[in-house]
């Protein structure tokens, strides 16, 4: 049997991002600040820490400036050397480390994140890969491993497809991929059933699919040679459900914390939650919480002193 070494990952960033208009109209989502750094650059560290070193990005019309985050600033890194700025020189750079490869493929229709996957086809090859939503920003838990390296090390000992599952409540199914299945052990289950997208009375559970994703290669045929599905589009969801078939896959219930940053109320949790624990503003916005005068009478309120 072959051996899988996690070495790539795909980053699917050509949405449109209309939940955001109008700052998405000329500004990608995944460029979206939260705090410090766009929400594609936390995407891209977590893979990092996980050991992988080459990230693909299938990219659209008005996407470039993924491309520049990620590209080399002389100009700016010469302005900021010649000032002896080098603590910001250095953060600039650390955006790409000198081991880590980026490549770009456009999807050149909106036909779904399955689409947009087998777009990367030929530059994963028949390696295993790594997919990341980079609207799901994904947090380990205080002092451990982050979201992505979790599932590494569950790929590296189990060599099969593995998914980042969470429980949902029954009201949000229509939101997500829900899966069912048998618990393998205590955070593991071996997948069995999985819809994309069903209503509450149609879901087989209440675990859904969060953004985050280690898939073997033989998903690609399972995903070239499915119809539309939900919407009309070429979904993941399904070509995960075909490649079941052939190979076990696994649902991983992660440690951490999911921000849905494609939505305003999940970007605006991150924003404030992040914010808190950043150990530059974290203490100063700490207080002007504290302090806020909402204007609400009736209610105590509180500042979670664990964020």
């Amino acid at each position: 049997m072959q051996k899988f070494k996690l070495r790539k990952a795909v980053f699917p960033v050509a949405g449109l991002g209309t939940r955001f208009l109008p700052a998405t109209k000329a500004s990608p989502k995944e460029m979206l600040p939260v705090v410090d750094k766009p929400l594609i650059q936390y995407a891209v560290e977590e893979a990092y820490s996980a050991g992988i070193r080459h990230m693909i990005f299938v990219t659209g019309r008005n996407k470039r400036a993924i491309e520049d985050h990620f590209d080399t600033a002389y100009e700016l890194e010469n302005e900021l050397e010649m000032a002896d700025k080098h603590a910001l020189l250095s953060l600039v750079r650390s955006v790409q480390p000198n081991d880590m490869n980026f490549s770009y493929v456009r999807q050149p229709r909106s036909l779904g994140l399955g689409h947009a996957v087998l777009c990367a086809e030929h530059l994963v090859g028949q390696e295993a890969f790594a997919v990341l939503l980079a609207d799901d920003l994904m947090v380990g838990p205080k002092g451990g491993e982050p979201v992505m390296s979790q599932m590494a090390a569950q790929f590296e000992e189990l060599q099969q497809s593995i998914i980042a599952i969470q429980e949902v409540p029954a009201e949000q199914t229509r939101r997500y991929g829900i899966v069912a299945g048998d618990e393998v052990r205590p955070g593991l289950i071996k997948i069995s059933h999985m819809v994309e997208k069903p209503a509450p009375e149609d879901a087989p559970s209440r675990m859904g699919v969060a953004g985050r994703y280690i898939l073997t290669p033989a998903v690609f045929e399972h995903i070239r040679n499915q119809s539309g599905g939900v919407g009309g589009e070429i979904q993941l969801t399904d070509g995960i459900a075909g490649l079941m078939r052939d190979e076990s896959v696994y649902g991983f219930q992660y440690a951490g914390k999911r921000y849905d940053c494609g939505s305003k109320e999940g970007f605006l949790e991150a924003t404030v939650e992040l914010a808190l624990q950043h150990p530059e503003v974290g203490a100063h916005f700490r207080n002007y919480l504290e302090n806020l005068q909402i204007g609400w009478s009736g209610k105590e309120r509180r500042l979670d002193k664990s964020l």
